[in-house]
């Protein structure tokens, strides 16, 4: 039978093997390696990278997608939501940097790897959100917007930067030295310019 001891530790030894190398540069030997086992041991639990790489995403998903949930249904305002979700996102993401990059490939390049978020009774739930910004656009609280809309600018304004990372860097905007101070700035800053918009 399958252990499930070593199968949490080469998930471990993957997913340090993918943030240094990401999903294209890792090799199944260097993984094994990390992980301290022969490389037949790790194709009798992963028969694929692939195969290796979904698991360590999912892996993660169920981490953080439980997190992000909760913030978007507990009784919270809606600025002190956008504060606790850029937060709580762009921390998880930035200690899982191959995350956004690896789930936009692989969409594009197999588009039904969106249908197995399909279902997951963790896959945060936006109606409670929806219902809580139409509700304080009514009170005047907030600037009227789309809920979606909104959603959709607080995910890209945290996501854009891993994504974008290396055009970042080449146009100037950050060194690598520096990159990881932005980042760290931006759990405050994209919050800050989101209720900055939409405030009245």
């Amino acid at each position: 039978m399958k252990s499930e001891t070593s199968e949490v530790l080469i998930l471990n030894a993957a997913k340090s093997v993918f943030i240094k190398k990401g999903m294209d540069g890792a090799r199944m030997q260097e993984i094994a390696d990390e992980a301290g086992i022969n490389k037949a041991l790790l194709h009798y639990y992963f028969r694929s990278k692939q195969q290796l790489f979904e698991a360590v995403f999912f892996n993660a998903f169920s981490l953080l997608a439980p997190q992000l949930n909760y913030i978007l249904n507990d009784d919270s305002s809606v600025e002190d939501k956008i504060i606790k979700f850029t937060h709580n996102y762009v921390s998880f993401v930035s200690q899982h940097p191959y995350l956004p990059n690896f789930v936009i490939q692989e969409i594009n390049r197999n588009p039904d790897f969106a249908l197995k978020f399909k279902g997951n009774e963790n896959l945060p739930n936006l109606e409670k959100f929806k219902i809580q910004v139409n509700n304080e656009v009514q009170k005047g609280i907030i600037k009227p917007i789309n809920p979606e809309q909104l959603f959709i600018n607080i995910i890209s304004l945290c996501v854009f930067p891993f994504v974008g990372s290396p055009l970042i860097k080449a146009i100037g905007i950050i060194d690598d030295e520096n990159f990881n101070q932005l980042i760290d700035e931006r759990k405050t800053h994209v919050a800050n310019f989101i209720i900055s918009s939409i405030k009245m």
